[in-house]
């Protein structure tokens, strides 16, 4: 049985979920799923969502020009991160998780006094290889690619999936 996470820790406020990412969304049916997930998490937890710039890919890119362009984008992420937080890249290499042991890995890392979780999602390039070394954990959602405007929408529902879990609250499956 999975415990409530407010078992352990007494002082919601200082839990807080940060997600770090590349570029804007535009769409506004996405804006309005992002600022509902927000606003859903907030009474579990502090959610920010931090964005850095995406730089502009040429059209007759090259792998080196690539490579410069993740590191860019990479420098700039890292800049956002707090030292001593807790960061999971999503990363499609990373190790999958149903929601369980998401919110199990919350749990853990909440309990373990990790009150700050970064959640970093890369450009159309992906992440830098600093990024991916500086990361705690890398999550992958599936093998297929996301556009990482949506991304941002289907990790908030699982954060917000993840808190329901560990508060034992109903949530539709």
């Amino acid at each position: 049985m999975i415990l409530s996470i407010y078992e352990v820790i007494i002082e919601r406020d200082t839990m807080r979920v940060t997600i770090v990412c590349v570029g804007k969304v535009k769409e506004k049916y996405l804006k309005d799923a992002i600022e509902e997930y927000i606003k859903r998490i907030s009474r579990f937890c502090k959610v920010d969502i931090v964005g850095v710039p995406d730089r502009e890919i040429p059209e007759r890119s090259n792998d080196s020009v690539d490579t410069k362009i993740k590191e860019q984008e990479g420098q700039d992420i890292l800049k956002k991160i707090k030292p001593g937080s807790t960061v999971i890249a999503l990363d499609i290499k990373g190790k999958m998780l149903d929601s369980y042991e998401l919110a199990t890995k919350l749990s853990d890392y909440f309990i373990s006094g990790s009150s700050h979780i970064n959640f970093v999602i890369g450009g159309s390039l992906g992440l830098s290889g600093e990024v991916l070394n500086r990361a705690d954990f890398r999550l992958s959602f599936s093998k297929m690619t996301f556009p990482h405007q949506l991304m941002r929408v289907i990790l908030l529902e699982q954060v917000y999936r993840s808190f329901k879990i560990l508060n034992n609250e109903t949530y539709h499956k």
